[in-house]
């Protein structure tokens, strides 16, 4: 089956953005806006891409608009997960100039920063086609902002890992070595968690691997595994278990680790290493007299 749209919650895009807007426009308001362009005049722009890549974050360009005040108008020409190329329009605004000039920077640095954490993210996903392998993203995010990096995954083909501590339950290196072993450890995660909480358990050795699969694990992380360990990881699994390759991923090594056999593919670059995609906005009609 195709993956559904992703989705974001409108009160968490609402809420992002006004205190987006409130943090540029203070107290004061545009100066620069109110000093240069009169309260009636009207400006109709551009959204486009200088760039091809993949569009993510629409939905929060749009609300800088609506919400910065009344009488602009956001006419969206693609959806989130749109590949755009270089001179593609995304967006047509038009409205009051002084609104429009007001919620330009806040609309473009969401657009922009999540635009290009989608293209990266599409730029792994489709190095893996063929595979059975699927990309995901990691809890290395900007603070604030995990959600809507996270839907940027997604808008690019990715799938998510984890949002929280408190969504999954991740057994990581420090907690094996303070609970006492990696069998220790699992055990007592399977009789904390409900039944509807996932476990999941990282090792990074093959002996580490097998006392996993004897204590039960059905999600393991391979952490910082070389292609050959990988390898031997999944013919020692032998499907029983979901394995997950982790640590040191970068573009021009996941075709190979796709290939050992893994599920999945976890990565903190996508998020954290992602170049903001260069859409810009520039006005193409303006009416009315400067301040």
């Amino acid at each position: 089956m195709t993956a559904l749209p992703a989705q974001l919650s409108r009160l968490a895009v609402e809420r992002a953005v006004a205190a987006a807007l409130e943090e540029d426009l203070g107290l004061a308001g545009d100066l620069t806006s109110q000093a240069t362009l009169g309260p009636d005049a009207w400006a109709a722009a551009t959204l486009s891409a200088r760039e091809p890549g993949v569009v993510a974050g629409i939905e929060l360009a749009a609300a800088a608009f609506r919400l910065v005040g009344e009488g602009v108008r956001f006419d969206a020409k693609l959806a989130d997960g749109a590949r755009v190329s270089a001179g593609e329009v995304v967006a047509e605004i038009a409205g009051p100039a002084r609104l429009v000039m007001s919620a330009e920077r806040v609309a473009l640095n969401f657009l922009n920063h999540l635009s290009g954490i989608a293209t990266l993210t599409r730029r792994y996903a489709d190095a893996i086609i063929g595979t059975k392998a699927r990309i995901c993203d990691t809890r290395k995010t900007t603070p604030g902002l995990r959600a809507f990096e996270k839907y940027a995954v997604r808008c690019g083909g990715g799938a998510n890992h984890r949002f929280a501590l408190h969504d999954a339950i991740l057994i990581k290196d420090n907690h094996i070595a303070v609970a006492g072993g990696v069998t220790a450890a699992y055990k007592s995660a399977e009789a904390f968690a409900g039944h509807l909480v996932a476990i999941e358990i990282e090792v990074t050795t093959l002996a580490e691997l097998e006392e996993a699969l004897a204590a039960g694990a059905r999600i393991v992380m391979l952490d910082n595994m070389d292609n050959d360990l990988l390898s031997q990881a999944v013919k020692m699994n032998a499907g029983r278990a979901k394995l997950e390759a982790s640590g040191g991923v970068k573009l021009d090594r996941v075709r190979s680790i796709a290939e050992t056999g893994v599920d999945y593919i976890s990565t903190s670059q996508i998020t954290m290493g992602a170049t903001p995609l260069d859409l810009g906005l520039d006005v193409t009609i303006a009416k009315g007299k400067s301040a």
